[in-house]
């Protein structure tokens, strides 16, 4: 595939990240069947720093005004759910830690567990319902996600709130940065640096 096809397929991709809240794989394979490109291999598509270099092109050119107030509803959120989850070790990964979140975008949480159902029981336990999936670790095996519902009255939205349980050992690779030396994700202390004092969860 030609670099101005891929660049092409990054920029589609951002704007469905932006407008339709999808995440960069499906945006990916979705804005690759749009310009024709049915049977796409994965080493064909941009990168997800490519894509993410075009969402944050889009979100200065057509959401400047709104995103940065909806960023800090999100992480303010975020940081509220692992207060509460701390014992697992949360780390905030995705669109909300990398700064690119609109009011659209899920908010996604690793939690890194002793015990796969621990995470699990600690959600009944606070009376909440769930759902439970399972997707790829990149490794060859799955790993469970845990979803909620939950409402962000500064949005006034349902924001979902995806609980990604991790080995207690997966830790230690957690915080590699990508090839800018940017950090994939955060704990609480890191994002409280982000986060405004005088604002509440």
């Amino acid at each position: 595939m030609n670099a101005s096809l891929t660049a092409e397929i990054a920029a589609s991709a951002a704007r469905l990240v932006v407008e339709d809240g999808m995440e960069y794989g499906p945006a990916k394979r979705k804005a690759a069947r749009a310009l024709g490109r049915h049977s796409v291999r994965p080493a064909e598509l941009p990168s997800n720093e490519a894509v993410e270099d075009e969402v944050r092109a889009y979100i200065e050119l057509f959401c400047a005004d709104t995103q940065p107030q909806e960023l800090l509803a999100l992480r303010q959120l975020a940081l509220h759910w692992m207060e509460r989850l701390a014992e697992f070790r949360p780390h905030l990964a995705g669109a909300v830690w990398r700064g690119t979140a609109t009011r659209l975008s899920a908010v996604q949480l690793d939690l890194y567990c002793d015990d796969s159902k621990s995470a699990e029981i600690a959600l009944i336990n606070l009376g909440l319902d769930y759902d439970t999936a399972s997707r790829s670790d990149g490794r060859g095996g799955e790993q469970s996600v845990l979803s909620l519902g939950v409402r962000c009255a500064p949005l006034n939205e349902l924001v979902t709130v995806h609980l990604n349980i991790l080995d207690h050992d997966d830790l230690r690779g957690a915080l590699k940065g990508d090839a800018q030396g940017r950090s994939w994700r955060g704990d609480a202390t890191a994002l409280r640096r982000l986060v405004p004092l005088e604002t509440s969860a």
